[in-house]
């Protein structure tokens, strides 16, 4: 298959599309809910039996969602799981968990129900942009249709039970994924995320709880769900993005005015190794990328669009080589290949 065959067959739409509110900066906006079913134990302490009861319930709540495929963890490879948790349709955990457990996705992968991974279900809209409100009215809808056959666990002064403390109430994660190299640059990056800190909300890399920051790359999140109403969650990581995203695009201004002959050699620096690298680690072409990405939206190079960041940024994570290569690659395999795609993807 080539490359371009691969990427139109494989990637998910918050990856493929470009179009999405500010998406020069906000990459993704994603809406997670967490959800136990009553008398059921939780998956960490629930046994075999009881995980198959979980899965073969949720298979029953998912009769008639015709869009929604089931993907068991058994029969996934560890390439296969891999590279679903580096499109943010999985868990670490449930890559790694030797559970009953699973994944219902749709055709486009913008939702997904994860099953028997920290909680019984783990319901997720991932969109391009910062589209946070239309991904709580699409994960709101897949919630209520579920709610209507099975008996969650509820408590009227609680709200929903979770696995994690941090998680009961409304069980909601609101996140937006963000690219922020202009801060970076400009030195700014530790002063804005202390303050974002301070305003009660997360900030992870690019893979959540753990990650490294990479290529400029932030997660950002509220940190408790209880005692907030939903709306609120999301009116406040909205207020909180849109300042980042003014911070950001102020960085970039004063980068383009006082330093734009710097920038556009580090620019046109980091798309020449690009294009001509034959060997190349994760992280040293997370960080070209970012700058190349940089360059397009500032209008310094005209060669490219900002989709291919995204593009690029999952596909040449070792799941994701490995799936296109159809085998297992040792890590200088993988910068081998990593190079050779992203020169190809380059050219083409």
């Amino acid at each position: 298959m080539s490359l371009k065959g691969f990427i139109d067959k494989n990637l998910s739409r918050w990856i493929q599309e470009q179009e999405g509110k500010t998406s020069e900066v906000v990459l993704s906006s994603r809406i997670r809910l967490a959800r136990n079913l009553n008398d059921i134990p939780f998956p960490f302490l629930a046994d075999s039996t009881d995980q198959s009861k979980v899965v073969e319930l949720v298979r029953d709540a998912m009769e008639g969602q015709k869009d929604f495929s089931y993907l068991s963890r058994k029969n996934l490879s560890l390439e296969d799981r891999q590279a679903l948790m580096e499109k943010h349709l999985i868990s670490m955990q449930l890559v790694n968990d030797n559970k009953d457990s699973g994944l219902w996705l749709n055709k486009d992968e913008s939702a997904s129900i994860m099953v028997n991974e920290e909680d019984h279900i783990r319901i997720q809209v991932l969109l391009p942009g910062f589209e946070l409100e239309e991904a709580r009215k699409k994960a709101d809808e897949l919630d209520d249709a579920l709610e209507q056959k099975l008996n969650y666990g509820f408590n009227e002064e609680k709200g929903y039970l979770t696995s994690c403390p941090t998680n009961v109430g409304t069980g909601l994660r609101a996140s937006v994924m963000v690219h922020l190299p202009g801060l970076v640059l400009t030195k700014q990056i530790n002063k804005v995320l202390t303050a974002v800190s301070q305003l009660g909300l997360a900030v992870r890399g690019i893979y959540g709880e753990g990650s490294e920051a990479a290529g400029n790359i932030l997660q950002i999140s509220n940190q408790i769900t209880l005692g907030q109403r939903e709306e609120e969650i999301i009116d406040n990581i909205k207020r909180v993005t849109k300042q980042i995203i003014d911070h950001e695009h102020n960085a970039r201004k004063w980068l383009l005015n006082e330093k734009k002959i710097e920038i556009k050699d580090k620019v046109h620096r980091a798309y020449g190794v690009l294009s001509n690298a034959y060997t190349i680690s994760s992280k040293e072409a997370l960080e070209l990328l970012s700058q190349v990405k940089l360059g397009i939206d500032l209008q310094l190079l005209d060669k490219e669009s900002s989709q291919i960041f995204k593009e690029l940024i999952v596909l040449i994570r070792p799941g994701y080589l490995q799936k296109l290569y159809g085998q297992k690659l040792s890590e200088k395999q993988r910068d081998i290949k990593r190079a050779e795609v992203i020169r190809e993807r380059l050219r083409n």
